[in-house]
């Protein structure tokens, strides 16, 4: 049965606190910095709580912490493993240099064609980057994958909200059962979903406590199951003792 460990803490403190080569597989979609500039001139999405949730917008994620992001990254992941970063085309062209700086090779952004144009000027947006990093080398499970995914955004849900089945693909082609996967910015917990519906273990963060609860009634509800913490632990054996 899959297991899952949830924290609410900074997404590069929390990795700094995670053994080094202990992870198989990262994917994640940071706030980054470019959505205060489409937030400020109405171009982007959910700029007010969603329908679906009670959360503000965003804590942004700087640019000027990417270094240290992929520099943990980096450290956690084992060799021969993928790192996955959601973002958008100008982001791309500030996170692609430091991710290699800090030791990954790049191969190419993968497109999510959303199928329905939202909202921007001059060409309006319909898609979505995910920047495709390897640590070593690892071959993917299937050769045949496009780089083009096309998948229906969620519509009124949490904020930002990626689709499940979106996820699903990258762990099939980056993982095998069993292998652990992470999210330091996991939002409402769709990384996790996927995993744990696949097989996979899931670790992941967010600052906002909104985001841990609904990702962990997520997670039970697929069938997946707490990993014991430390203190957990020595109480049930105190209790039992």
């Amino acid at each position: 049965m899959p297991r899952y460990h949830l924290s609410p803490s900074d997404a590069v403190e929390w990795l700094r606190s995670l053994p080094a080569a202990s992870v198989d597989l990262v994917i994640t979609d940071p706030a980054y910095e470019s959505l205060e500039k489409h937030r400020a001139i109405g171009t982007t999405t959910r700029l007010k709580r969603s329908k679906a949730s009670s959360n503000h917008w965003f804590q942004i994620f700087p640019n000027a912490r990417f270094p240290e992001l992929f520099t943990e990254v980096f450290r956690v992941l084992k060799r021969d493993s993928h790192f996955y970063l959601f973002c958008d085309p100008e982001t791309m062209f500030v996170a692609k240099p430091l991710a290699e700086a800090a030791g990954f090779r790049f191969w190419k952004p993968i497109v999510w064609d959303k199928q329905h144009i939202g909202m921007g000027y001059h060409y309006r947006s319909r898609y979505e980057l995910i920047l495709f990093f390897e640590k070593g080398r690892r071959r993917l499970n299937d050769l045949g994958v496009a780089d083009v995914l096309p998948m229906p955004r969620v519509y009124r849900g949490y904020p930002a909200e990626k689709p499940t089945e979106l996820s699903e693909v990258l762990i099939r082609q980056s993982t095998e059962p069993g292998d652990v996967v992470v999210d330091p910015f996991m939002g409402s917990g769709s990384v996790g979903v996927a995993a744990v519906r696949l097989g996979r273990d899931f670790r992941g963060t967010d600052i906002c406590p909104e985001a841990l609860a609904v990702t962990e009634t997520r997670l039970r509800a697929e069938g997946a199951l707490p990993e014991e913490s430390e203190d957990t632990r020595g109480l049930r054996i105190a209790r039992s003792g």
